[in-house]
């Protein structure tokens, strides 16, 4: 009996050959993005945006994460969906109208970007004779390919089990009853289909013991982070919003920052030294997505924890981009999933990013709308480098104080004291006395004033 093509076989890379081919190449796909006109009864849609998205901005969404994998894109199309179907979502016209693309197209892949069902898959796999990935999936091949760190493969290996493990449910001959027991005695045995699902438990339970050995490993790193008293500030944001960009700004990192979504997927952290002298610890983290599974922020827990544990977040917007508004909300709404509240002002600083892409029209008046607010947002460009100062300046009053007019007269027995006011402080004027002491006014941080008041009376009493 001849078997379907293998719906779990990875999209990733290239290819195998296929008959009538000279090469390998691109795995051709198809990406559909339904639009429905009401939910499917008894679907809960408490975690749904309360924003409604543009059906181009989920298409060009859609069709960014295809490619994000290098997937050759020959067909794409937005479907109304006025009745969904329990069994294949979209209609039997449509389904029968993109049957015939993906046989005209040699398409190998199909990506409906909304959730399906296991049975809804199976149907339009059956229909197609091609691979189906919905939203969940495509997120996951994604992940998938972008994990570098063995936390971060680790994760998204958990993730992608407990996804495949509710769609065990093919119809071929190979999850037909095995026979148990001996001769012709044995009784029916398990289920082929069974036994995968044991297997599939055996490597979930194995790998979130893995997981568990990294968490602690993390928590010993985050203690000792804590025994440094470096504050930590942690970037968050949709994907594509300029994250990694920003961190480089920021540090002089060279992460990977590129158009693209989910560029980078492992958490990055680096020290960095405010213009004023306090240090912190600079955190960049995943990109958030609109219906990201439930079951994968769970995996990513441990990482995200690093946003968790932060003294202060800055909550990157893509301003330029049409759906800003509906992204953020997302973003909040994960932040929620955390125990973090996005509204806390103390706490999250919202940044807007690539306001070099808007026109004067737009951006005059996004800047006079964000300066009404409780706590504006703070504009930059990370590309550009326009209000990174300003940025700077707002995360060192946030984690070390309002700046103070300081004057110190440093002793000759001191002057060992003169270096570090001027890595940890603005120096505004410095006098050199005739006794040899020096008068330095500078302007400092609360903290800043607090260590050279420390510092200055260990010196005294030394």
């Amino acid at each position: 009996m001849a078997r379907e093509k293998d719906p779990d076989r990875s999209v990733r890379g290239k290819s195998a050959h296929q008959p009538g081919t000279e090469a390998e190449g691109p795995t051709r796909a198809v990406v559909i993005v339904p639009v429905l006109t009401r939910q499917p009864r008894g679907e809960d849609d408490t975690r749904r945006p309360r924003l409604t998205r543009s059906a181009e901005a989920r298409h060009d969404e859609a069709v960014g994460l295809a490619r994000a994998i290098d997937l050759d894109l020959i067909h794409t199309a937005v479907v109304t969906v006025n009745d969904p179907r329990p069994a294949t979502l979209l209609g039997s016209g449509k389904v029968e109208e993109l049957a015939e693309i993906v046989k005209e197209g040699h398409a190998e892949v199909v990506i409906v970007d909304h959730p399906l069902t296991p049975v809804q898959q199976r149907n339009l796999e059956k229909e197609f004779n091609a691979k189906v990935l919905d939203r969940t999936g495509l997120i996951l091949e994604i992940f998938g390919e972008r994990a570098r760190t063995k936390e971060g493969t680790l994760q998204v290996e958990l993730a992608h089990l407990n996804y495949q493990k509710g769609r065990l449910v093919r119809s071929w001959t190979h999850l037909e009853r095995q026979r148990g027991g001996a001769g012709f005695l044995g009784g029916p045995g398990e289920t082929q289909i069974e036994s995968d699902r044991r297997v599939l438990q055996d490597k979930i339970v194995k790998l979130k013991h893995e997981l568990e050995t990294v968490r602690r490993t993390r928590d010993l790193h985050r203690a000792k982070r804590k025994k440094v008293p470096f504050p930590v500030v942690a970037i968050v944001g949709y994907t594509n919003a300029g994250k990694s960009t920003l961190f480089n700004k920021l540090t002089g990192a060279g992460v990977l920052a590129q158009d693209m979504l989910f560029a980078t997927l492992d958490p990055t952290l680096r020290r960095v030294r405010l213009p004023h002298g306090t240090p912190i610890i600079l955190s960049d983290t995943v990109g958030f997505i609109s219906d990201l599974p439930t079951h994968l922020i769970a995996a990513f827990r441990a990482t995200l924890e690093e946003v968790v544990e932060a003294d202060l977040i800055i909550h990157l917007r893509d301003i330029s981009d049409p759906d800003t508004s509906a992204q953020a909300e997302d973003v909040e709404r994960i932040l929620a999933d955390l125990g973090v509240d996005a509204g806390d002002t103390k706490r999250v600083i919202e940044v807007w990013n690539k306001v070099d892409l808007l026109d004067e029209g737009n951006r005059a008046r996004l800047l006079a709308e964000s300066t009404d607010a409780k706590a504006p947002p703070v504009a930059i460009s990370a590309v550009t480098g326009e209000g990174i100062d300003a940025l700077n300046a707002i995360i060192e009053t946030r984690m070390s104080g309002e700046l103070e007019d300081l004057t110190v007269t440093i002793g000759p027995a001191q002057f060992g004291l003169v270096d570090w006011l001027y890595r940890n402080g603005d120096v505004v004027s410095r006098t050199d006395n005739d006794d040899g002491s020096a008068t330095i006014s500078l302007k400092a941080t609360q903290s800043a004033r607090e260590e050279i008041e420390s510092r200055l009376r260990r010196k005294n009493n030394g």
